[in-house]
C-alpha cells in the first residue's frame, strides 16, 4: 500500500512539475526570489498589448502601474494565441497568481508565460451577499 502511494505521489510530481508547490509570494518580494519558480499575487493595476512592437508582447503589470510597475508579467504574441481572451482585456484589475520562472529585465522582476495555465483569477467574493 506505501509503495503505491509513493508512486502516486511521484506521479502527481512529475505530471504537476514545479508549479504543484510553488510558494505564493507578493510582486514586491519577487526581487528576492529572482531565478526560482514561485507564484505570484497581485492586482493587474496596467495591462498593455504592444502589438506594434518586436514580438507583440503583452505587459501585465502588479500592484504598481508602468512606468513604476515593481513587477511584470510578459505574454510574447505567438503566446498570447494560447489565450481565450485578451489578456490585457480579461485580466485588468484583477487579483491574479502567475506561476513560473522570475526573471529580471530592465531591473523589474517578471515571469514570461507560454501556458494561459500560468494565470490564475482570484475569485473574489461578494462582500455584500444576498
Amino acid at each position: 500500500m506505501k509503495r503505491i502511494l509513493l508512486l502516486a505521489v511521484a506521479f502527481v510530481v512529475t505530471i504537476a512539475g514545479p508549479f504543484a508547490f510553488a510558494e505564493v509570494i507578493t510582486a514586491e518580494q519577487a526581487a528576492q526570489h529572482v531565478g526560482e519558480i514561485q507564484t505570484v499575487r497581485g492586482v493587474v493595476a496596467s495591462a498593455t498589448y504592444a502589438f506594434g512592437t518586436k514580438g507583440r508582447p503583452t505587459f501585465l503589470n502588479l500592484d504598481k502601474p508602468y512606468p513604476g510597475a515593481i513587477f511584470t508579467i510578459l505574454i510574447w504574441g505567438s503566446d498570447r494565441e494560447k489565450f481565450p481572451v485578451q489578456p490585457d482585456k480579461a485580466f485588468r484589475g484583477k487579483t491574479v497568481r502567475v506561476t513560473g520562472k522570475i526573471t529580471v529585465y530592465r531591473g523589474t522582476p517578471e515571469i514570461v508565460v507560454h501556458d494561459p495555465a500560468q494565470i490564475v483569477v482570484e475569485i473574489q467574493s461578494d462582500p455584500n451577499p444576498r
